[in-house]
């Protein structure tokens, strides 16, 4: 097994302050385009128009917070791992303060997220296969643990758990409150948790009755659902990450590849901003809720721009491969009761909510009971 070379101090680069003024700042844009169908229109948070992408308020905040205890000294190296974004707002949280950065990724990261990660200067360490347990991300901890022992005054920020990183968002929710006269629905897309969870507290103080929707991925264990393998990249986990506050949300969505596929590439042609996945599945849901709830105004966030997923969501050889062209789009979701009723293979809405590390089981302990397939037919 090759792990990364220990950093030393000739490795760190000057600390670029002048950076930091890219950081967030992002408009809102009004959506319309059918998703599938027309719907009243939702506001969407343009993350990508920032540096380093809606992440890079996390990274910041975890690295400077780090500094302040005195946990992480100057110029010595960041260890995180990361399924891509992350990544780029580390490499240019690293570029602002002066720490060299090395990311643990996997086998399944783009090609053209390893070229863009190695561009801005982090050093990257591929994991080849997912773990028994706990899939990729428990591969990648796993080795993150390996190269932390061998590398200097390493720090590890620990996106998944570490409460600096919802606290970078609050930046976020302020320019949204003075963005938005009124906010009723919030739509978050769920991966660390840490924008949901810096987002809610300052929001629902403004506007008090203010309903969350959790945005996940088929395939993901947050909200209670069965662990499987993911092809979408930055939604969902495979583990419980501790920055997910399932209190706040007031109902879950599982989104499969297919649905965000067809809103990502709708999105593109039809209001000229678009995304990866996160962004294809919580549009999908605010154009659902926009719907839904006429006179509502929805809001979401799209985190990042559609560069890195020019190989995978834009790409008609990739997605016919994968078979995410070959079905018309879902127009709604499908319904469970309980997250352990159905395992969802395609878009689902649970009105019950539940942290599956503390929740009580389902009377009478049952298995999941069946599988929900991916729905088809009109609203």
């Amino acid at each position: 097994m090759t792990l990364a070379p220990l950093l030393h101090r000739s490795d760190v680069t000057a600390a670029n302050p002048d950076l930091l003024p890219l950081l967030g700042h992002t408009p809102v844009a009004y959506i319309r385009t059918d998703l599938p169908h027309a719907h009243p229109g939702f506001w969407a948070k343009l993350e990508h128009l920032g540096a380093g992408g809606m992440k890079a308020r996390a990274a910041m905040s975890m690295l400077t917070g780090a500094r302040r205890r005195g946990e992480l000294r100057p110029g010595a190296p960041v260890v995180e791992s990361t399924s891509g974004t992350m990544g780029i707002g580390l490499a240019f949280a690293g570029q602002v303060l002066g720490h060299p950065v090395v990311l643990v990724g996997d086998a399944e990261l783009e090609p053209s997220m390893r070229q863009l990660l190695r561009t801005y200067g982090a050093r990257l360490e591929l994991v080849d296969r997912p773990a028994a347990h706990g899939g990729w991300q428990a591969a990648r901890i796993a080795r993150l643990r390996e190269v932390l022992a061998r590398t200097e005054d390493a720090y590890w920020p620990d996106q998944y758990n570490n409460p600096d990183n919802p606290a970078g968002y609050r930046s976020m929710a302020a320019e949204l409150i003075g963005q938005l006269d009124h906010l009723d629905v919030l739509v978050c897309s769920v991966g660390t948790g840490g924008h949901s969870a810096g987002l809610v507290g300052p929001l629902r103080r403004r506007w008090p009755r203010l309903k969350v929707i959790g945005v996940d991925s088929v395939g993901s264990a947050i909200f209670g659902q069965p662990a499987r393998p993911r092809l979408m990249r930055g939604l969902g986990s495979s583990i419980h990450p501790g920055n997910v506050h399932h209190r706040v949300f007031d109902e879950v969505h599982w989104v499969g590849p297919a649905e965000a596929v067809d809103a990502c590439r709708r999105l593109a042609r039809g209001s000229f901003v678009s995304g990866g996945w996160s962004t294809g599945a919580v549009a999908l849901v605010s154009a659902w809720a926009a719907r839904a709830e006429p006179g509502a105004v929805v809001a979401t966030v799209f985190p990042d721009g559609p560069h890195r997923y020019l190989g995978t969501v834009y790409d008609d050889d990739f997605c016919h491969a994968h078979g995410l062209r070959a079905t018309a789009p879902a127009t709604r979701p499908l319904e469970i009761p309980h997250p352990r009723a159905a395992e969802a293979l395609g878009w689902t809405r649970c009105r019950t909510v539940v942290d599956p590390v503390a929740s009580v089981p389902v009377p009478g302990g049952a298995p999941l009971a069946a599988h929900v397939p991916a729905p088809g037919g009109a609203v």
